[in-house]
C-alpha cells in the first residue's frame, strides 16, 4: 500500500511539473522574432508586444494570436489581423506585408479583416511568391472587407496543397481566376466574392471535389459555366450570381445532388433549363431570377423537388401555365413568378402548400378568377418588407436609429419573414455585443445575394448589421424584437375584441414597410 501511494504521488509530481513548464515555455527564438516583424508590418513598428509575458503564448494574451504546445515549445498557429475586437491587431495606415510572415512555419489560419482600406496612402497587393513556404501548414486563408487591397489572385496559392478554406471576400483584388487554384484539392470552401474579377470560370475548379461552399458572387466574369462544374459533387452552396456570365446552363449541373442552395440569378444565362434539375433533390433554394433563360415553365418536373423553400424564377422571359407540379413542393416558403410571360389561371392548389408564405404572380398574362379563400390572403399578410422603396440601404443621413424606428411600428410573430433588398451589400445576424460593435467575424446568419430572407422562428431579440465596411456605423442596423405566442383562449366561446382585431390589422397596414405577398397581374 504505501509503494502504491509513493508510485502515485511520483506520477503525481511528474505530471504537475510537465503542465508547468508548458505553462512558462517559450517560442523558439526565431519564430519570435519572425511574428514580431510580421506583426509590426501591419499595425507599425510602434508595436513590440512589451506588455506579453513571456510572449504572445505565454500568460498574457491577445486577441487574433494563438498557438500551440509541442515538443517543449510554443508555435504559432493562427494569427488574424485587423479591426475585429477591442484588443485585435489593427493595422496602421501603411501596412505591409513582410518576408517574416513565410518563417512562420507552424501556422494554420491566416486572416486579414478591415484591413487594408482604399483611403490610405498606396494600393496593397497580396505577395506573388513565399507561399510555398507554408505549403505544409497553412489551412485557412482570409481576406475580408479589405477595399485597399488590389492586384491579382497569386498563382502561387496553388502551392498550399492543405489548403481547406480560401475567402476573398469583398477585397478591391482584379484579373482572371487562376487555373492554380485547381491544385488545392483539399478546399471545402472557396468564397471570391464582392471583388472585380473578371473571365471566365476555370474548368480546372472541377478537380476540387471536396468543395462544399463556392461563392463567386457580385463580380464581373463571364463566358459559359464549364461543364466540370457537374464534378462538385459534394457541392452544399453554389452561388455565382451578379456576374455576366451567358451561354446554355450544362447539363452536368444536374449532377450536384449534395446541393442546398443554388443561386445563378443576374446574370446573361440563356437557351432554357436543363431538365436535370428535377434530379437536384436536395435542394432547399433555388434563385434563376434575372436571367434571360426564355423557356416553357412546364418542361421540370418541379414536384421532385421535395426539399425546396425558396423558389425564384422572375424575370426570366418563361411563357407557358403554372404546372400543378409547382403546387406538390409542400416545404415551399417563397415561390416568385414575377415579371414573365405566363398566361392561364392560378392553380389554387397553392392554398394546399403548408409551408407557403409569399407568393409573387405580377408581371404576367394571367386570366380567369382567384379562388383563394379568405384565410388564404390573411396568411399571407403576416409577409413583412424589411426597408422602405430604396431596400437595405446606408441612410443619407447618419442616423443609427432610422431601421429601429421602423421595426418599433410594426408587431413581429413567431414565422414571419424578412425580406432584405439591395445592392453590393450584404445582410448579418449578429449578437448584441456584435451588434454594438459592428462587427461580427462569425455571424449568425449571413447572406450576400442582393434579395436575402430570414424567418424569425422563436420569441426575443434579433439583431441585423451589414456586413460592408462601414455601413453599420452609418446607421444600417436594425433590432427586430418577437413576440412570445399568444396565450390559447380560455374558453371556447372567447373570441377577440372586434375594435382590437381591428387596430392591429390598420397598424400594421399602415407600416411604411408592410408590402402585401400575393401580387398579381391580370389581362381580361
Amino acid at each position: 500500500m504505501f509503494l502504491q501511494l509513493v508510485v502515485l504521488a511520483g506520477v503525481y509530481i511528474i505530471m504537475c511539473k510537465g503542465a508547468s513548464d508548458a505553462s512558462i515555455a517559450p517560442m523558439e527564438k526565431y519564430e519570435k522574432e519572425a511574428l514580431y516583424s510580421a506583426i509590426q508590418g501591419f499595425v507599425g513598428n510602434e508595436w513590440n508586444g512589451s506588455f506579453l509575458y513571456p510572449d504572445p503564448c505565454g500568460w498574457t494574451t491577445i486577441e487574433g494570436v494563438s498557438c500551440d504546445f509541442s515538443n517543449g515549445f510554443w508555435h504559432l498557429t493562427d494569427l488574424t489581423i485587423g479591426d475585429l475586437y477591442d484588443n485585435s491587431l489593427r493595422c496602421s495606415q501603411a501596412p505591409e506585408f513582410r518576408q517574416h510572415l513565410f518563417d512562420l512555419k507552424h501556422l494554420k489560419r491566416l486572416s486579414f479583416s478591415n484591413c487594408f482600406l482604399s483611403d490610405q496612402n498606396k494600393q496593397i497587393t497580396i505577395p506573388i511568391s513565399n507561399w510555398d513556404s507554408l505549403a505544409n501548414s497553412l489551412e485557412w486563408l482570409e481576406f475580408r472587407s479589405n477595399p485597399g487591397l488590389t492586384g491579382t489572385i497569386p498563382k502561387s496559392f496553388g502551392f498550399l496543397k492543405n489548403l481547406q478554406s480560401l475567402v476573398l471576400l469583398e477585397n478591391g483584388l482584379e484579373g482572371e481566376i487562376p487555373e492554380a487554384l485547381g491544385y488545392l484539392t483539399k478546399l471545402k470552401r472557396l468564397v471570391l466574392a464582392g471583388n472585380n474579377f473578371v473571365g471566365p470560370i476555370p474548368d480546372s475548379l472541377g478537380r476540387l471535389t471536396n468543395l462544399l461552399i463556392f461563392d463567386t458572387s457580385r463580380n464581373f466574369l463571364s463566358g459559359a459555366l464549364p461543364v466540370t462544374i457537374g464534378d462538385l459533387t459534394s457541392l452544399i452552396k453554389l452561388d455565382l450570381s451578379n456576374n455576366r456570365l451567358d451561354g446554355k446552363l450544362p447539363r452536368e449541373i444536374g449532377g450536384l445532388k449534395s446541393l442546398t442552395l443554388l443561386d445563378l440569378s443576374h446574370n446573361n444565362f440563356s437557351g432554357g433549363l436543363p431538365e436535370t434539375f428535377k434530379e437536384m433533390d436536395s435542394l432547399q433554394e433555388l434563385v434563376l431570377s434575372d436571367n434571360p433563360i426564355g423557356d416553357c415553365v412546364t418542361r421540370i418536373e418541379w414536384g421532385n423537388l421535395k426539399n425546396l423553400e425558396m423558389l425564384d424564377l422572375s424575370n426570366m422571359g418563361l411563357t407557358g401555365n403554372i404546372p400543378n407540379s409547382m403546387t406538390e413542393m409542400k416545404n415551399l416558403r417563397f415561390l416568385s413568378l414575377s415579371n414573365n410571360i405566363l398566361s392561364g389561371i392560378i392553380p389554387s392548389k397553392f392554398e394546399k402548400i403548408p409551408t407557403i408564405n409569399a407568393l409573387y404572380l405580377n408581371g404576367n398574362d394571367f386570366t380567369g378568377k382567384l379562388e383563394f379563400s379568405p384565410r388564404f390572403y390573411a396568411k399571407l399578410r403576416s409577409r413583412f418588407r424589411a426597408s422602405g422603396d430604396k431596400g437595405w440601404v446606408v441612410p443619407t443621413v447618419k442616423d443609427d436609429q432610422l431601421y429601429n424606428q421602423w421595426a418599433g411600428k410594426n408587431r413581429f410573430k413567431v414565422n414571419d419573414t424578412l425580406r432584405f433588398e439591395y445592392k453590393k451589400d450584404s445582410v448579418l445576424v449578429v449578437t448584441k455585443e456584435e451588434y454594438e460593435k459592428c462587427k461580427s467575424s462569425h455571424p449568425i446568419f449571413f447572406s450576400n445575394n442582393e434579395k436575402s430572407i430570414y424567418k424569425l422562428e422563436q420569441p426575443g431579440l434579433y439583431y441585423f448589421i451589414s456586413g460592408v465596411s462601414g455601413h453599420c456605423e452609418r446607421g444600417l442596423k436594425m433590432i427586430i424584437k418577437v413576440l412570445e405566442p399568444a396565450a390559447p383562449p380560455q374558453s371556447a366561446n372567447h373570441t377577440s375584441s372586434p375594435t382590437v382585431a381591428g387596430a392591429n390589422v390598420a397598424n400594421v397596414i399602415n407600416g411604411v414597410l408592410f408590402v402585401a405577398v400575393l401580387f398579381v397581374g391580370f389581362f381580361m
